[in-house]
């Protein structure tokens, strides 16, 4: 879809506005008028730029969410090649979480868990991010091994997982308890798992 700089300015809005309400509630309980009120919206305004109405705009807020939580993860995420960087990476991750109210979860995890079932796009985009968000960790972790801080055992991809496990864990938790603390904990076991690798 072809935008003015208006329009696009407008779907944004849109977007922005929608993803806070599905966080909230979730993608069941946000309805379509939920998010007319919620942006002074017209139905008509609402379909022009989203013509295939929900499941459009929730693919779009997944886009929206992902961004926003790389984002927040850089530039530490991009420049894992030292402890002290992936300590700044911790730092920004637990910063960000504290920032949007964490204890109500990851918003991609939670889409994940409750639209991706019924939606094979946004199951496909989804699965994408996730991948991407693995691989800029693994890749932190090569360039740990290339630099020989970290010895041979210390397999990328296995920690890459071990590290996005920790993040939607501990936010899991932090719904349940209502505090940040277990994604802090769960976080520094992944790290200190990958710090047992350290090389002296």
């Amino acid at each position: 879809m072809s935008l003015t700089a208006k329009g696009a300015a407008t779907r944004a809005r849109i977007v922005a506005a929608a993803a806070d309400q599905v966080l909230e509630r979730g993608v069941g309980g946000t309805s379509l008028d939920d998010v007319r009120g919620a942006t002074s919206t017209s139905k008509s305004q609402l379909f022009h730029y989203f013509p295939d109405g929900k499941h459009e705009l929730v693919r779009a807020i997944a886009d929206f969410q992902g961004a926003r939580v790389l984002d927040a993860q850089r530039p530490a995420l991009d420049r894992l090649d030292s402890w002290e960087s992936w300590q700044r990476w911790r730092e920004a991750v637990l910063a960000h979480y504290t920032r949007v109210d964490g204890v109500r979860g990851c918003p991609i995890g939670s889409l994940t868990a409750e639209a991706a079932a019924f939606d094979p796009l946004l199951r496909d985009q989804l699965a994408a991010y996730w991948e991407r968000w693995a691989e800029l960790l693994a890749d932190g972790v090569r360039r740990l091994r290339s630099a020989g801080l970290v010895d041979g055992a210390a397999d990328p991809d296995a920690h890459a997982t071990e590290l996005l496990a920790a993040v939607q864990g501990g936010l899991l938790l932090a719904q349940v308890r209502g505090t940040l603390e277990p994604l802090e904990t769960a976080l520094d076991g992944a790290l200190d798992h990958l710090r047992a690798h350290a090389v002296a």
